[in-house]
C-alpha cells in the first residue's frame, strides 16, 4: 500500500472517531461536523504538499453541496499522486451560468477546464478564443480517451476538424418526456400508459388540478418546456441560441426559423392553454428554480426532461424521492451533433498547464476512483458501498449529491446506487441503438460572419422567448410582434447563411439536400 494511501486511511479512521464523538458531545448530526475536523486531522506534509501544488481548476453548472471542500481536498490529495496537482472545484448555479461563464471568459480569469456544450454557446465561445485546441492534447495525453470514446462521437463534436471539447462518455441518443410523481399517481389510480404524446398529459393535468389543487401539475422554466429542443427533435445545427433548426426526425435539410415549424406553433398555444388553466406555474417566465428541486418541494407532479434509461431513479436520489418517481418519452430517439456536443470538457486558453488539464480529463475518462469521488462523494461519509460497483445511501448524502454525473468524463464508470436497475449502464448503451439520425449529424454552423445579427437575436429572444414558451403570455398576440422584432434583429440573414454552409457542408460529404 502507498505511503498517501495509508495516510489517507488514517486520516480518515481520525476523522470518523472525532465526528462521532463532536456529534455525542454536542447533540449535532454526525454529517454536520465532518467538514470542520477535516483539516484537523490533515497531516501537516499533506497540507505542506497540496499549498505548493498547481491548482486545477474545474468550472462545471450545478448546485453548491455542503461538502464540497472535504471532497475537493480528498480529491487534492489523490491528485497529488498522479499529477502533483490539486483540485478546485468551481461550481456555478444554474440561474447564474450564462453571466457568470461570460464574465470569466471576458475578463480572462485563469481556470483550467470548464463544461461547455452546444446548448451553452459552446462555438460562441470557440469562436471569441475562450477554448484552445485539443486536438494534439488528446494525441498525447488523451489515449485512454481515444480508446474509450467511439470515432464518431470525437469526429462529429469538431469545428472545422478540430476538438475543443471532450465528450461526456454517456448515452448518445436523446429523447425527450416528462419525470413524474409516480406515488402521486398510484395514489390518484392515474393512467401513466396512455400518456404517448404531449397533449395527452390534459386529462391527467386535469385530474391532479381537481383532485390535489394544493400540486402545480407541471413546473417549467426557461429552456425545460413543452417547447425544449429535446422534447421536439429541434437540430439547432449548432448553438441553440443561434436560429435556423431542421428536424431530427425528418428528412428536410431546409433550415427554417422556429415560428416557421407547425410543432413549435402548436406546443406555443398548448402552453398557453395549459397556463391559463393552472397547470403550469404562475412564476414560468421568471422563475430560476432547477427542476429538480421543484420535485424536492413536493409542489409540483411533474417536470418536461430529457429521458434516457434510469433518469428517474437518479432524479429520485438527488430529490430525496427515491422509489416516487417515473418517466414517460413522448418523442422519438434520435442523435444529432447536439447530442454529441451536448456534454463536453473544454480547456480554458487561460490555463496556464493545458496538459495537467488534459490529464486531468483523461482520469476522469478512466479513473474509476476520482470519478466516483467527484459525482458521489466520500466513501462511509456520502455513501456506503453494497458491492464493487452499488452504493447506498448515509445521512449524508444530502451533504454532497452534485447529479452531474452526466458531465464529468465517462458515467459507464459511475456507482449505481441500489435503488437503480443493476442492468443500467448496459440499457443505456441499447438505448444509443436504433435512434433516428438527423441529416445534420456532424455539422456545426459558424457564426462569425452574422454575429452582430446574432447578438441583436439573442437580445429580442431574452425579451420575449421566455414568456412565450413558457405559456405565460398569449402566443396570438405576442407571437407576431416576436417575429417581427426577430427580422429586424436580421434572423433571415442568419438563417441564409446557415442555409449555405448546411448546403456545402451536405455536399462535401455527399448526403443528398432535401426539400419538402
Amino acid at each position: 500500500m502507498k505511503v498517501r494511501t495509508i495516510q489517507r486511511f488514517l486520516c480518515w479512521a481520525s476523522v470518523l472517531l472525532l465526528i462521532f464523538l463532536s456529534a455525542a458531545c454536542t447533540n449535532r448530526e454526525p454529517s454536520q461536523v465532518v467538514v470542520e475536523h477535516y483539516e484537523s486531522v490533515l497531516d501537516e506534509g499533506a497540507q505542506r504538499d497540496l499549498k505548493d501544488a498547481y491548482t486545477l481548476k474545474l468550472v462545471y453548472i450545478g448546485t453548491p453541496q455542503l461538502d464540497e471542500q472535504l471532497v475537493e481536498r480528498e480529491a487534492s490529495q489523490y491528485l497529488m499522486e498522479k499529477l502533483n496537482a490539486k483540485l478546485d472545484i468551481i461550481v456555478l448555479d444554474w440561474g447564474s451560468w450564462d453571466n457568470r461563464q461570460n464574465i470569466m471568459i471576458a475578463s480572462r480569469e485563469e481556470f483550467d477546464v470548464i463544461f461547455t456544450s452546444q446548448w451553452s454557446r459552446h462555438s460562441v465561445n470557440v469562436s471569441k478564443g475562450a477554448f484552445i485546441p485539443l486536438n494534439d492534447l488528446l494525441e498525447q495525453y488523451g489515449q485512454d480517451i481515444i480508446a474509450s470514446l467511439d470515432p464518431i462521437i470525437l469526429q462529429s463534436a469538431q469545428l472545422d476538424g478540430i476538438n475543443y471539447g471532450i465528450p461526456t462518455n454517456k448515452e448518445f441518443a436523446a429523447q425527450g418526456g416528462i419525470v413524474y410523481r409516480k406515488d402521486i399517481a398510484e395514489q390518484l389510480k392515474l393512467n401513466m400508459n396512455s400518456v404517448q404524446t404531449i397533449m395527452d398529459l390534459e386529462p391527467i393535468y386535469a385530474a391532479i388540478k381537481r383532485d390535489m389543487p394544493q400540486i402545480t401539475p407541471l413546473f417549467v422554466k426557461h429552456g425545460e418546456n413543452l417547447n425544449s429542443h429535446y422534447m421536439n427533435n429541434y437540430d439547432a445545427l449548432g448553438d441553440t441560441s443561434i436560429p435556423g433548426y431542421i428536424l431530427k426526425d425528418d428528412t428536410s435539410t431546409v433550415v427554417k426559423p422556429l415560428y416557421e415549424i407547425q410543432r413549435y406553433i402548436d406546443n406555443l398555444y398548448l402552453a398557453r392553454s395549459f397556463y391559463l388553466k393552472g397547470y403550469i406555474n404562475m412564476d414560468a417566465a421568471t422563475t430560476q428554480m432547477m427542476v429538480s428541486d421543484a420535485l424536492a418541494s413536493n409542489e409540483y407532479f411533474s417536470i418536461v426532461s430529457p429521458i434516457k434509461p434510469g433518469k428517474a431513479e437518479e432524479l429520485g436520489v438527488q430529490t430525496g424521492l427515491a422509489g416516487k418517481l417515473g418517466q414517460i418519452a413522448i418523442n422519438q430517439k434520435s442523435l444529432a451533433t447536439s447530442e454529441t456536443t451536448g456534454s463536453m470538457l473544454a480547456i480554458s486558453s487561460t490555463s496556464r498547464h493545458p496538459e495537467l488539464a488534459m490529464q486531468l480529463i483523461n482520469l476522469l475518462h478512466t479513473d474509476i476512483y476520482l470519478n466516483n469521488l467527484l459525482n458521489f462523494g466520500i466513501e462511509g461519509i456520502h455513501y456506503e458501498k453494497l458491492s464493487d460497483n452499488v452504493i447506498t445511501m448515509t445521512e449524508a448524502t444530502s451533504r454532497y449529491s452534485p447529479g452531474v454525473n452526466w458531465m464529468l468524463g465517462n458515467q459507464y464508470i459511475n456507482y449505481l446506487w441500489d435503488s437503480e436497475d443493476p442492468m443500467k449502464w448496459e440499457q443505456f448503451k441499447a438505448f444509443s441503438e436504433g435512434a433516428v439520425i438527423s441529416p445534420g449529424l456532424g455539422f456545426v454552423f459558424d457564426g462569425e460572419e452574422v454575429k452582430s445579427e446574432v447578438a441583436a437575436v439573442v437580445n429580442v429572444d431574452k425579451q420575449y422567448l421566455i414568456a412565450l414558451e413558457s405559456g405565460s403570455v398569449d402566443p396570438e398576440v405576442v407571437l407576431p410582434e416576436y417575429m417581427k422584432k426577430l427580422q429586424i434583429a436580421g434572423i433571415d440573414k442568419i438563417i441564409q447563411a446557415k442555409q449555405k454552409q448546411f448546403n456545402a457542408f451536405l455536399i462535401k460529404n455527399g448526403r443528398e439536400l432535401h426539400t419538402e
